[in-house]
């Protein structure tokens, strides 16, 4: 699957490892690096449920956004990056014709206040 970015910082530590580790941390940047390789390595978003780190699409207001696990409490967003996103007629993604995704974010989408 092809990888996009909407943010630049994000698109230099996925890729200059140097960069990463002083931003994210060591743990962090580690499984970032392994989150990309496990996502440029499927078809498409149907395979993503079947990956290592609790890939699964978010509700209510982030309803077309995935997230996957990196280290507890952060999380990796991300979304299709098919304009406009593949739907059934009852909104459902088309997860098998989303072939690109576009990393959002390292963000803790639970925390409060």
């Amino acid at each position: 699957m092809d990888i996009t970015f909407a943010d630049k910082k994000l698109k230099k530590y996925a890729n200059d490892n140097k960069a990463a580790i002083k931003k994210l941390g060591n743990k962090r940047a580690g499984i970032f690096q392994t989150r990309l390789e496990d996502m440029a390595d499927t078809d498409s978003f149907a395979d993503l449920e079947h990956l290592p780190g609790r890939f699964h699409q978010l509700k209510e207001d982030r309803a077309d956004q995935w997230a996957c696990d990196l280290d507890h409490p952060k999380r990796l967003l991300f979304k299709p990056g098919e304009d406009p996103i593949p739907k059934n007629k009852d909104g459902r993604q088309l997860l098998a014709e989303i072939k690109t995704v576009e990393i959002l974010e390292i963000n803790n989408y639970h925390k409060k206040g």
